[in-house]
C-alpha cells in the first residue's frame, strides 16, 4: 500500500503507467476502462526498446507538451530548491500541485470532446456548485435555451434572483479574440444586462482580456484552464481518492500552568 493507505502501489503504478503512454500517444481510451494500443504504439513495439520509461516517452513531442504543461508560472518564476533543503511541508505542497496540473490537464482534454449539451450542464453544475443560479432545476433550465445574439442564458446571480448574469459558453479550440468579447457585450446591452459571464474551453487573448477591464459592463472570463480548476475546487468530474492531514504539537496542551 501508499502511505496513506488509500491505494495500492501496483495499482497506483499501473495508472500512471496507462496516464503516460495516453499523453505520449502509444494507446487511446476507447470506453471507461477500456484501452488500445495506437499505430505509434505498435511501431514503438516492434523496435523492442529495453525499457519504457519517461525517458524513452520523451522522444515524442506530445508527452513533452504534456510535462511542460505541469509547471506553474509560480514554478517557472521561483527557483526550485534543492530537494534536501525543502521541508516535509514543502516535498508535499509540491507533490500536490503537480498532481493537480495533471488533473487539470487531463479535466481539460475531456472538456474539449463532449458534447455541446454535455458541457452546457457542466457549466451549470460549476456555477451552481459555486452558489449562483439558485437551485440546479433552476440554472438548468435558463442555460441553453436564449441564442440571442450571442446569449446563450441566463442565471440568478443568488437565490432570490436580486440581479440576473447573462452567459456565453462555448467550446472553442481557437484563442477568443476581442471581436467575440465585443459581440457578447452587445448582446448585452441588448438586454440592458449589467452582468456577463462568457466561458470557454480556450484561452483569451491579451486584447480580449483588455477589452473586458475597460468597458462600464461587468464581464468575467473563464477560459479552460481556469474552468479546469474550479472543477477541481467545486468537485465537479472528479472525485477524492485521499485525504491528508498535517498536525503539528499542541503546546497549550502540554502547558501545567
Amino acid at each position: 500500500m501508499l502511505p496513506s493507505g488509500a491505494q495500492g502501489l501496483f495499482d497506483n503504478r499501473v495508472n500512471w503507467a496507462r496516464t503516460y503512454m495516453k499523453k505520449a500517444s502509444l494507446i487511446e481510451a476507447t470506453k471507461r476502462g477500456v484501452h488500445r494500443i495506437t499505430k505509434r504504439g505498435l511501431d514503438v513495439l516492434k523496435k523492442k526498446p529495453d525499457r519504457l520509461n519517461a525517458s524513452y516517452l520523451e522522444k515524442f513531442q506530445e508527452f513533452i507538451d504534456f510535462r511542460s504543461l505541469r509547471h506553474t508560472k509560480d514554478e517557472e518564476e521561483t527557483p526550485e530548491l534543492d530537494l534536501n533543503n525543502k521541508t516535509p511541508e514543502e516535498s508535499l505542497e509540491g507533490a500536490y500541485q503537480k498532481l493537480r496540473m495533471d488533473l487539470a490537464v487531463e479535466l481539460l482534454q475531456h472538456l474539449k470532446k463532449c458534447s455541446p449539451t454535455f458541457f452546457e450542464r457542466l457549466v451549470v453544475e460549476v456555477i451552481v456548485k459555486m452558489g449562483y443560479g439558485g437551485t440546479r432545476k433552476d440554472a438548468g433550465k435558463a442555460i441553453g435555451k436564449s441564442g440571442d445574439g450571442g446569449i446563450d442564458g441566463m442565471i440568478k446571480e443568488d437565490k432570490l434572483g436580486l440581479d440576473a448574469i447573462y452567459i456565453q459558453a462555448k467550446r472553442w479550440d481557437n484563442t477568443v479574440g476581442r471581436p467575440e468579447i465585443q459581440k457578447f457585450v452587445g448582446a448585452l446591452t441588448g438586454q440592458r444586462a449589467k452582468k456577463g459571464l462568457f466561458i470557454t474551453t480556450a484561452d483569451f487573448s491579451a486584447e480580449a482580456k483588455a477589452y473586458a477591464l475597460q468597458i462600464d459592463t461587468k464581464i468575467v472570463l473563464i477560459d479552460g484552464e481556469m474552468l479546469a480548476q474550479l472543477m477541481i475546487d467545486h468537485s465537479v468530474g472528479v472525485s477524492t481518492i485521499a485525504t491528508y492531514e498535517i498536525k503539528k504539537i499542541d503546546s497549550d496542551y502540554f502547558s501545567e500552568e
